[in-house]
């Protein structure tokens, strides 16, 4: 009888675990999802034939065992273009050397990346970019002010950057922070810069200064006058023609096909350890039945807080404190099916309905509180019912239990309305009909006892047969790739019997490339 990977979550990281331990043979893996769908938040929400993804998933990486791994799962359409990606200073074209019709539905899509940043009503490149729509907006006293303050900075620098705040002051000065970080980070995860580790900036936008900025400028100049046909992922991604979870669920399909098991709505109330090994998983189904299944291994993408605390016998008291206290942001979609938006001369719409060209835009008004809004026709055509509809997402950021996750549906979806109103970017009469979409745990965060995490992670690192992975697994603000490549690290490190888990921790913290650098990594 083959051993038995018992994996907790069918999100990116679990299912890519559970599938590269099909492919390898050697194991069974077993799978329990808490919902009734697989994705986690690379899942693809339904609504009356109109496709939401939650958060915004761009497919790229600079692994090319990722978009390899990609790429087997969906084939980029055979419509679609060759794309050259430009990472490690060297290009690499993805071809379309497995090509599919189109028809089949089972593809990828080349679609082009825009981002844009809404402050004072105008829109501003992202990332920002020195050009004449950008330094016109500021105006020219707001940028002497950034100017003189970025000179501060560098030649004063705060020695002592124990923040986020201090991260970011130190790279761009105190009028850009001021301007374009500090009121947006504090929306997303509802507490001062001054509180947040300066380590969430340093993994998140460590690449990005104002130098890189100018730098950028230049070459995009220069590329301006290329005349070459591929074009860049930099400019450029992949992505599943219904969505995101459109890809996980056809890996959810291969993981059964091949053997695996994938039980939903399956509830883990804790694990069951011994002479440091974890024996059994007790689970409770959906009809309210606990098991427990022995496993020989442990793949872990639950929140660690509910981990710990299902621990029997129960971790040591610093242990649970730590972990029962650790922080996460909660996250709420509203989607709206609107007719047309408002006309706008820098929203850069080549429609009729003025629909922008963005993937996302960044709210940095500080009157609304909603964060980013999706055009989800931009992600696909294909997540929209009818053409002649614009099918947008309003992200809002909130704590479970407050007052935006508390406000009933209709209440919300009217609360949404009056905003995108007031930022002049709808008219009421324009919006045809809404949802909702509650998703809790969804950021884990860097304050609180975040700075004794390393307690936690040790204690869990001993138990030599339980591995986390994935963000919520290592409490981590990773993307879906680096999740991916954890798994893969995870079941690489079973299957060779090493119970060291020191490189799973080590993805995305050496990594000077980030798929969506600054602000646009906040929300993701």
């Amino acid at each position: 009888m083959k051993p038995v990977v018992a994996i907790i979550g069918a999100g990116p990281a679990g299912l890519t675990a559970a599938l590269e331990l099909i492919r390898d043979g050697r194991m069974t893996p077993i799978v329990f999802e808490t919902s009734n769908q697989v994705g986690g938040i690379s899942r693809t929400v339904e609504y009356k034939g109109n496709r939401m993804d939650i958060g915004g998933h761009r497919f790229f990486s600079k692994s090319d065992w990722v978009m390899n791994w990609w790429r087997d799962i969906l084939p980029i359409a055979a419509d679609e273009s060759a794309v050259e990606i430009v990472y490690h200073g060297q290009r690499r074209t993805v071809d379309t050397d497995r090509a599919t019709p189109a028809e089949d539905g089972l593809t990828m899509l080349v679609r082009k990346r825009v981002s844009r940043i809404y402050f004072l009503r105008k829109y501003f490149d992202y990332p920002i970019t020195l050009n004449r729509t950008t330094l016109t907006n500021l105006g020219a006293v707001r940028l002497l002010r950034i100017g003189f303050s970025y000179l501060w900075a560098t030649l004063f620098p705060r020695r002592n950057m124990r923040s986020l705040e201090d991260f970011l002051v130190n790279r761009f000065g105190e009028e850009l922070y001021r301007t374009f970080f500090k009121d947006y980070t504090e929306k997303v995860w509802g507490v001062p810069c001054s509180q947040i580790s300066a380590e969430w900036g340093a993994q998140r936008i460590k690449g990005v200064s104002v130098i890189e900025a100018i730098k950028h400028a230049l070459r995009k100049g220069r590329s301006n006058r290329d005349t070459a046909t591929k074009t860049s992922l930099i400019d450029h991604f992949l992505y599943p023609r219904l969505g995101p979870g459109q890809l996980w669920q056809e890996v959810a399909r291969r993981v059964s096909e091949g053997g695996g098991e994938i039980h939903f709505s399956c509830q883990i109330e804790g694990l069951q350890h011994q002479s440091g090994k974890v024996k059994a998983l007790r689970v409770r189904s959906a009809a309210g039945q606990i098991q427990e299944v022995e496993a020989d291994y442990v793949i872990s993408t639950m929140a660690v807080k509910d981990l710990v605390s299902g621990m029997q016998p129960p971790a040591p008291s610093a242990v649970r404190e730590i972990a029962d206290a650790l922080p996460y942001r909660d996250f709420i979609t509203v989607g709206l099916l609107v007719s047309r938006m408002r006309a706008n001369p820098q929203s850069l719409s080549n429609r009729a309905d003025n629909m922008p060209p963005d993937n996302w835009i960044y709210i940095q008004e500080r009157d609304v509180r909603v964060g980013r809004l999706q055009v989800f026709n931009n992600w696909s055509p294909d997540l929209v019912e009818r053409e002649d509809r614009i099918w947008l997402g309003l992200e809002y950021f909130c704590q479970e239990g407050d007052d935006l996750w508390t406000l009933p549906d209709d209440k919300m979806i009217a609360f949404a309305a009056d905003e995108l109103a007031k930022l002049d970017m709808i008219d009421h009469t324009d919006v045809l009909e809404g949802t909702v979409v509650r998703v809790p745990k969804t950021y884990p965060a860097y304050f609180g006892t975040y700075a004794d995490f390393p307690v936690v992670r040790q204690w869990l690192d001993g138990l030599e047969n339980l591995y986390l992975v994935g963000r919520n697994g290592m409490h981590r603000y990773n993307n879906q790739d680096h999740s991916m490549l954890t798994a893969k690290l995870a079941v690489e490190a079973i299957l060779d019997g090493k119970v060291d888990k020191a490189q799973i921790w080590a993805v995305n913290i050496d990594d000077d490339y980030h798929e969506e650098r600054g602000k646009a990594s906040i929300g993701k």
